[in-house]
C-alpha cells in the first residue's frame, strides 16, 4: 500500500472510533433521561392519589381538606422503576422517588415532588 492509502485507512479508523464513542455517550444520556422520566411519572401518579385523599370527605375515607393520614399505597412504595417515600404535612406532601439503578458513580436518579391541594412541583436531585 502507498502512503496515501495508509493515511486514509488510519483516518477512517479514527472517524469510526469517534463515532462509536459519541454513540455510546448519546445512548447513556438517553438511558438516564428515560429512567428519570419514569420516576417522575410514578411520582405524578402518587401525587394524584394524595390529592384525591385531600379532596375526599372524611366520611368516605379521605382527608377532608387535609393530607394528614395519607400514605403511599404499599404496592407503589417499591416498583420496577424505584422506591418512593413521602413526608406528610397537613397542607402538603413531599414525595421523594429514587431510581433502582445507579446511573453515574454511586448516584441513582432522584426526584423530589412537592404536592399541595391544587398543584405539584418537581425538583430533579440527580
Amino acid at each position: 500500500m502507498g502512503q496515501q492509502q495508509l493515511l486514509l485507512v488510519v483516518l477512517g479508523i479514527i472517524i469510526v472510533g469517534l463515532a462509536i464513542i459519541v454513540g455510546i455517550n448519546l445512548f447513556t444520556a438517553q438511558s438516564i433521561e428515560a429512567k428519570r422520566d419514569n420516576v417522575i411519572n410514578e411520582c405524578v401518579n402518587i401525587a394524584a392519589l394524595a390529592q384525591q385523599h385531600y379532596r375526599r370527605p372524611v366520611a368516605l375515607g379521605g382527608g377532608g381538606r387535609s393530607f394528614t393520614g395519607w400514605r403511599i399505597p404499599n404496592e407503589l412504595v417499591r416498583t420496577a422503576n424505584g422506591t418512593y417515600v413521602c413526608t406528610v404535612f397537613q397542607d402538603s406532601v413531599v414525595i421523594t422517588g429514587t431510581g433502582n439503578e445507579v446511573v453515574t458513580g454511586n448516584d441513582s436518579v432522584e426526584v423530589r415532588m412537592s404536592v399541595d391541594a391544587n398543584s405539584y412541583r418537581t425538583v430533579v436531585i440527580h
